[in-house]
């Protein structure tokens, strides 16, 4: 489920974690080359994606939980 970045921090491992308007966060790692985000390394490019739109893992994992507590014999 989309979700739009309202802002970032940093977690206790110093990786960059979107802050999302759900209240989720999300790993926006720069890691080559298996993940190439260099716009989390500086402040102006990561300041540049708030308000774009973030694909939530945890939103999605939820809308599935609850459609599956709805659907009965699942």
């Amino acid at each position: 489920m989309k979700q739009r970045i309202v802002g970032f921090h940093q977690d206790d491992r110093n990786h960059w974690v979107a802050e999302l308007e759900c209240g989720h966060t999300q790993h926006v790692r720069h890691n080559p080359p298996w993940v190439n985000r260099p716009w989390v390394l500086r402040e102006e490019t990561r300041r540049a994606r708030i308000g774009r739109e973030l694909n939530c893992r945890a939103c999605d994992a939820e809308h599935e939980a609850s459609g599956r507590e709805s659907q009965p014999g699942r």
